[in-house]
């Protein structure tokens, strides 16, 4: 288990060396899939499209089996989902040619949630040095840990100095007073232990936990519209997440436990039929809206039974709207309330990118469109290359996402110093950044 969960701090991803290429293995522990995609990262030129990117993403490896032992993110038998971690990265080693010491971990379960903390700090002299924002977001992360929770992203969004805000990189400048907003993502650390242990188990090392929603957005969304402002929403089987970008930044993350699961047992239920059975109607019939022709577009339903006596049923493609529609309904109006309570509808609603395996259902992008009064749209990971149809959907925008956060991981605050039970600043930990900022 890494010794950075067991503090409350996600084990940190290594930043990329922007001149040096790269393979990387992400690997998405979903309720209905686990994926694992391996990549070679290759230096990109400054000016080619998709700002903010240091490398090309090539795929070399895929490997998915059905998820076993999880539910809402969260693993719930630890040998059933070990055995299917295991398939997974073995065929994405076969695809490659290559065996995998170590993965980026995405994380939907254990409540995600986020905060903002402020902080400040007086300049010892005249300009601002890099041991000056070190020492502000330090002060700005001593309250960011809670017992029971793990930080996984520390993401400085903005910073101030003196009466002067809105400032993104203030290195240098003249100033008294330099103060900081910083965003952290955590998750439930039960969970996240759990999480871990299970890779664990399939002998390979954590590289870093990065939450889902965040990957996701970092996979579809354009440079623009995480600058001008938009919100993904990851529809995935056990969990419904999000996370809100603006000025380039991830300022806001959330998640529910229910997704695209919910709808499938709904139909099992309300039909009568065997869950494999209702998985495929929703896929091929289900929708959130109804058409002209659903009265009369008939389905036909086998029994739960699978006996052949037990004649199948036969319903309307207008019944199947009515039981998909109200889980949708509550999903959507459950985000919207957590958004409100957040303060955030306003920046979340000023555009939407859809993405999940759920993201496909028939209408669901139209319907959110609606709910938000936005345009909205599904997502699909930009600048891939070997990337197959399948892999390329907006149910792997995910796994993808992994695959493009080590070239993000530079802007993050890994190591926030924690004081211990007596108040003590530990004495290593003041020697270490004693040597470094004085040699």
């Amino acid at each position: 288990m890494s010794s950075a969960l067991t503090r409350g701090l996600a084990p940190p991803m290594r930043p990329l060396n922007p001149r040096r290429a790269a393979v990387v293995a992400a690997l998405d522990i979903g309720t209905c899939k686990i994926a694992c995609l391996i990549a070679r990262l290759k230096p990109r030129p400054a000016d080619e499209p998709l700002r903010g990117r240091t490398h090309s993403i090539e795929l070399i490896g895929f490997g998915q089996t059905q998820a076993r032992g999880v539910k809402g993110g969260a693993v719930v038998d630890m040998a059933r989902a070990e055995e299917a971690i295991r398939c997974a990265v073995d065929a994405a080693e076969r695809s490659a040619g290559v065996e995998i010491a170590s993965v980026v971990l995405a994380v939907a379960g254990g409540r995600l949630g986020s905060k903002s903390f402020a902080a400040s700090v007086r300049l010892p002299g005249p300009s601002v040095e890099e041991a000056d924002i070190g020492h502000v977001l330090d002060a700005a992360s001593l309250h960011s840990v809670r017992d029971g929770r793990a930080v996984l992203h520390s993401l400085p969004v903005c910073y101030a100095l003196d009466s002067l805000g809105a400032i993104r990189d203030p290195r240098g400048m003249l100033g008294h007073v330099l103060a900081v907003d910083l965003h952290v993502i955590t998750a439930d650390l039960p969970a996240l232990k759990n999480l871990v242990l299970c890779v664990e188990r399939c002998h390979l090392s954590v590289e870093g936990l990065i939450a889902a929603p965040y990957a996701a957005g970092l996979a579809v969304l354009a440079a623009d519209e995480a600058e001008i402002g938009a919100t993904t929403i990851d529809f995935g089987a056990g969990t419904t997440t999000l996370s809100v970008f603006t000025g380039g930044d991830c300022v806001h993350l959330d998640g529910i436990a229910l997704g695209g699961s919910h709808v499938t047992m709904d139909l099992a239920r309300g039909l009568s039929t065997r869950v494999g059975e209702a998985e495929r109607l929703k896929t091929l019939q289900g929708s959130v809206l109804a058409g002209a022709n659903d009265e009369t577009d008939v389905v036909t339903v086998p029994a739960v039974t699978g006996d052949d006596r037990d004649g199948p049923n036969a319903v309307s493609r207008s019944q199947i709207v009515r039981m998909v529609r109200p889980r949708i309904d509550e999903i959507l109006e459950l985000l919207r309330e957590r958004l409100r309570s957040a303060n955030m509808l306003a920046a979340a609603s000023r555009r939407i990118v859809l993405t999940g395996g759920a993201a496909q259902l028939t209408g669901l992008a139209e319907l959110v469109g609606r709910v938000f009064g936005t345009a909205t749209r599904i997502g699909r990971p930009l600048g891939m290359t070997q990337f197959s149809e399948q892999a390329r959907g907006p149910a792997f925008a995910v796994a993808a996402g992994l695959l493009v956060y080590p070239q993000f991981a530079v802007r993050e605050h890994f190591e926030p110093r924690r004081r211990h039970a007596h108040g003590e600043v530990n004495y290593l930990m003041r020697v270490g950044r004693w040597l470094k900022e004085s040699f």
